[in-house]
């Protein structure tokens, strides 16, 4: 059987949800992150050499990495499901925000993330000043300028369609909502993108969602 090795509160979240989506039967192996450093534990390293998560087993196939995961598992399970067919707009458009949401979006998400907890470091005085007016420059001239961006453009894009890809739902959309869900927290999301909330909103209503939910335990940010 296929075997998810599953972090908590990890983009191997919406592998699940794929999972659930095309029916798959999978089994579950959880992993805790350290309480403090937030990082995976070492008993991942034994999967994949860089130690992270998400990862997948599947008859003696291992596979890393969010959209390669996707891409196999579309490939080989999908019969044409949540993919849009070759040749068309709709693919072209796939493929785009597939690798989009890794490639362009979550960088300065992560470095957000980075940024804030260098400005919640307790470290003495004079280290955690300059810390912080070197990470608040950085945060005001790059990444919150950047975020701002990227949500401005997701959120016309979804302004012009019901999905990423177009009227369907996809496997692109699964990948694009680690991204959101994460911007919400961390990029200041929220009503005022209404779009962006409401495609939020879709995926979350879906019982394949809540049923990935469940088999992966507690997920937040």
């Amino acid at each position: 059987m296929l075997v998810v090795h599953h972090l908590n509160n990890s983009r191997s979240q919406r592998v699940l949800w794929l999972l659930e989506e095309l029916g798959i039967p999978y089994e579950v192996k959880r992993y805790e992150r350290d309480s403090k450093t937030m990082l995976a534990p070492p008993e991942l390293l034994s999967v994949h050499p860089l130690g992270k998560s998400p990862v997948i087993v599947d008859a003696g196939v291992t596979v890393a990495e969010s959209g390669a995961i996707i891409e196999y598992l579309i490939d080989k399970y999908g019969n044409g499901r949540l993919i849009p067919p070759p040749g068309t707009p709709e693919r072209l458009r796939y493929t785009y925000w597939l690798h989009y949401a890794e490639g362009s979006v979550m960088p300065p998400l992560l470095m957000k993330l980075v940024f804030d907890r260098i400005a919640a470091n307790p470290a003495p005085w004079p280290v955690r000043a300059i810390a912080r007016r070197i990470g608040g420059a950085v945060q005001s001239s790059f990444i919150t300028p950047n975020l701002k961006r990227h949500l401005n453009y997701m959120e016309a894009e979804l302004g012009a369609h019901t999905w990423f890809a177009g009227d369907d739902f996809t496997a692109a959309d699964v990948q694009m909502s680690f991204p959101l869900e994460a911007a919400v927290s961390r990029a200041g999301l929220n009503a005022s993108r209404p779009k962006l909330i409401a495609f939020l909103d879709r995926i979350h209503a879906r019982e394949p969602y809540k049923r990935a939910l469940e088999r992966g335990g507690p997920y937040g940010f």
